[in-house]
């Protein structure tokens, strides 16, 4: 495969299209890298509020309203079934939509994914129960999840692309955590609004109509989505790999990662190395909903509070941690966080128990706001540096979703099958498990495997 940095002398049209190919850097302004940062963190925002919206309803909702059975267990795993759906779903996304965004360009994919998200979200919220319509409610629950699926699937590389080939070298990883804030954020407003909605109405009409309001919200933010993302300028690197090969209509991006040695070893230990992170955000934010209002007793409010307060400090301590790992060896960042997690665990679930509203805070902050960014903060700029421009979208896509299958869509389900087998011991056995195979994985990626992207053009911002 070529390298991104190099001209293609032949292609005059390209090389006039864009002036610095021939230069040592990419030259871009202070308002470019502004737009792009802050288009791709809001927009990712948005995708997440709607992606995570189903997943705090799942725990709170959908078993009542989809899949009522005369066994509590049996609902919720039903509703949690159908929130894995939409994980399944997310590698389809990131392949069609990864391939699109290789040869197209970033900017197009995203502004479709958006408009696919933020419609599938709204008509989630206009679903009638399975008490008005029978089998056919969690049926269309079902195709919606999935079509909530193929979005985020194509939008989270994208969007951290638009960060990290934007970013000089030495800031990749404080610029790619920009966008991964999204998903803090979305946590946030999504956990928020069933919060709000919560307080200003009896748990009767909450269940009954009122939270379908958090997924009507979405349309609103899909018209700001698409706004901003209509104002951005394509990345420096996909101009230059553009340049490169002269025709990237005539690469299949999937067929270039499988055929070159070094991008299939960093296809699959990618994927292992993400094991633990996807285990740990599904076990923070959405197995704990069911576990401590269902297991412990705590009040609903009380759990959504808590996750509200670590939710703030997720989104502090994502740039903090991106930042960490510019200075520092970025794959000792990753496999910080995983070994923080295995750490954390046990004792974590011990203070839960306690049922202590303070201690289930605090154990949020600290494993959700504090350790898991350590993974995710520095996760943009570690999984971008796997690939070459002209596969990256493709690359990144494919690892981050298809991991995401075992890693985030099946965790509560996992989990709550392995807690009703063999206790909530045998269940957080499971989590240490995915910690050491990420740390296996993130080691056996080799630094110098990482050359091409090193031999990338450096970014230099003026103005």
């Amino acid at each position: 495969m070529s390298g991104a940095g190099a001209p293609d002398s032949t292609d005059d049209h390209h090389a006039d299209h864009h002036a610095d190919h021939h230069a040592d850097h990419h030259t871009v302004t202070r308002k470019e890298v502004r737009t792009a940062v802050s288009s791709s963190t809001i927009g990712t925002t948005i995708e997440w509020y709607d992606f995570f919206l189903y997943g705090t309803a799942a725990g709170l909702v959908f078993d009542q309203l989809y899949f009522p059975t005369g066994d509590p267990l049996v609902g919720t795993l039903l509703a949690y079934a159908t929130f894995a759906v939409g994980f399944v779903a997310r590698p389809l996304g990131g392949l069609v939509f990864g391939h699109l965004g290789d040869l197209i360009g970033r900017k197009k994919t995203l502004v479709t994914t958006m408009y696919i998200m933020g419609i599938a979200t709204f008509l989630i919220g206009a679903i009638p129960t399975y008490e008005q319509i029978g089998v056919w409610a969690p049926i269309i629950l079902i195709i919606l999840r999935i079509a909530q699926g193929i979005a985020i699937g194509g939008e989270w590389g994208g969007a951290v692309l638009l960060s990290v080939e934007y970013a000089p070298k030495n800031r990749r990883g404080f610029y790619g955590s920009f966008p991964q804030m999204g998903l803090a954020l979305g946590l946030l407003l999504g956990t928020g609004a069933f919060i709000l909605l919560s307080v200003l109405m009896s748990d009767e009409a909450f269940l009954a109509w009122g939270w379908r309001i958090a997924f009507f919200v979405s349309l609103l933010l899909v018209v700001v989505g698409v706004y901003l993302r209509s104002r951005i300028a394509e990345t420096p690197s996909f101009r230059a790999a553009q340049a490169d090969v002269g025709d990237l209509e005539r690469v299949v991006p999937l067929a270039e990662l499988i055929k070159d040695r070094v991008s299939r070893r960093h296809l699959l230990l990618g994927m292992g190395s993400r094991y633990a992170e996807g285990v740990a955000y599904n076990l923070w934010a959405v197995f704990i909903i069911a576990f401590a209002t269902g297991t412990v007793g705590f009040d609903r409010l009380e759990v959504l509070g808590a996750i509200m307060v670590a939710a703030v400090v997720l989104t502090i301590f994502i740039p903090v941690w991106g930042r960490v790992s510019d200075s520092l060896p970025r794959r000792m960042v990753f496999a910080a966080g995983a070994v923080a997690l295995a750490v954390v665990v046990y004792p974590a679930f011990w203070a839960i128990q306690t049922g202590s509203w303070a201690l289930l805070t605090l154990v949020l902050v600290v494993a959700l706001g504090i350790c898991y960014p350590l993974m995710y903060g520095s996760q943009a700029a570690f999984y971008a540096e796997l690939f070459p421009a002209q596969t990256r979208y493709s690359g990144i896509s494919i690892v981050y979703q298809m991991s995401g299958i075992v890693a985030s869509g099946l965790t509560p389900v996992i989990l709550t099958w392995l807690m009703g087998g063999g206790g909530i011991e045998l269940a957080l056995g499971y989590v240490v498990f995915t910690c050491v195979v990420t740390v296996v994985c993130v080691f056996a990626i080799r630094p110098r495997d990482m050359s091409s992207v090193a031999d990338e053009k450096d970014v230099v911002v003026k103005g």
